[in-house]
C-alpha cells in the first residue's frame, strides 16, 4: 500500500489533507500508522514555504475541520510558523517550514509505512 490513494483512508483524513492542498501546502502526504504506532493512526504531513503560510494552513485545517465536528485535543507552534502540530488523536497533522521538515524528516522515521502522495490540486465533484 505504499502507493495508496484517498479511498485507503477516513474521510476526515483526506480532509484534512485537501485543506492543507487549498491552501498551496507543498508535498503532502498521509501515512499510515496503524501497527506501526501506539501514538496516532495517521499522520497528515504538510509543508508551507514561510512561516505565514505554515500558520495559514494549520488554521485553515482546524477552521474548516471544526465546521465538521472535529476539534484538535492539541495545537502547538501556532505562534511561531516553524513546525505547527494539530492532534486529532487517531490523526495528528504537522505542518512543517521546509528547513524543519527536512530537519526532523518524519517520512524516514515513519519509511515503512503505507503513504498517500496527495496530489498538487484537489479534485471536486462537479455538482
Amino acid at each position: 500500500m505504499k502507493g495508496a490513494t484517498s479511498a485507503d483512508f477516513p474521510p476526515e483524513i483526506v480532509r484534512a489533507a485537501e485543506l492543507a492542498v487549498e491552501r498551496k501546502a507543498q508535498d503532502v502526504v498521509v501515512l499510515d500508522l496503524r501497527g506501526i504506532s501506539t501514538a496516532t493512526d495517521y499522520f497528515v504531513l504538510a509543508s508551507g514555504t514561510s512561516d505565514v503560510q505554515v500558520k495559514a494552513i494549520a488554521a485553515n485545517i482546524v477552521d474548516e475541520l471544526k465546521l465538521e465536528s472535529h476539534r484538535p485535543t492539541h495545537v502547538e507552534g501556532m505562534g511561531s510558523g516553524r513546525w505547527v502540530l494539530l492532534d486529532y488523536i487517531d490523526f495528528v497533522v504537522h505542518v512543517f517550514h521546509p528547513q524543519a521538515r527536512d530537519f526532523y524528516q518524519l517520512e524516514n522515521l515513519w519509511g515503512d509505512a503505507p503513504r498517500w502522495e496527495v496530489p498538487a490540486e484537489v479534485e471536486h465533484p462537479v455538482p
